[in-house]
């Protein structure tokens, strides 16, 4: 084996040393690298953590906010139900009180003929009781059944139905419906 001058010697030393101081610097900037990533891989945690927390926070406020408006949304289905409920309460006061509306529109157009006809059965009254008592002081009369009859039925018309009469007057308002209910109504004239 052969020997190592100094020179060569020293060489190698200052090799070795280099090389060592190399190894040193690198081990260093590797710790250096570790430890940056130790903190980075940390702090990531930490914003992991920090965000994990907020989407839970924010879940839970939209949870408690989804709470609240599906309990709007009943109150509101609610009040939608009543207040339909009233309108059709409403609706059939509307009814009830367009149909007494009409009721009385006929009855005012009906009036004059009421009117004429409590007057005339007045004066059917007052002359049926003159005409009586006329016929039965003239004895002269043949007797027969019918006679009264007979000669009533020209007295005034109320006997005589006949829809010619000139005073006789049916429109379509003043025919009802037979199956109307008068209560309904509950006034009188």
């Amino acid at each position: 084996m052969s020997v190592l001058s100094p020179v060569q010697i020293k060489e190698a030393n200052a090799h070795l040393a280099a090389v060592h101081r190399r190894v040193t610097e690198l081990e260093r900037r590797l710790e250096a690298a570790e430890r940056t990533v130790r903190e980075q891989a940390e702090r990531l945690m930490g914003k992991d953590r920090e965000l994990q927390a907020a989407i839970r926070e924010l879940t839970l406020r939209k949870e408690r906010e989804m709470v609240d408006v599906q309990e709007k949304l009943q109150d509101c289905e609610g009040t939608v139900q009543r207040l339909q409920t009233v309108m059709k309460e409403k609706d059939s006061v509307i009814a009830q009180l367009r149909h007494r509306s009409q009721l009385l529109d006929k009855i005012t157009r009906s009036r004059p003929l009421l009117d004429n006809l409590l007057s005339y059965m007045a004066e059917a009254e007052r002359s049926q009781s003159i005409h009586i008592s006329n016929l039965d002081s003239h004895p002269g009369y043949p007797d027969y059944p019918d006679h009264h009859a007979h000669s009533l039925s020209g007295i005034n018309g109320l006997i005589n139905t006949c829809p010619n009469d000139r005073n006789f007057s049916v429109s379509e308002d003043d025919m009802e419906e037979p199956g109307q209910d008068d209560a309904i109504f509950g006034t009188t004239v």
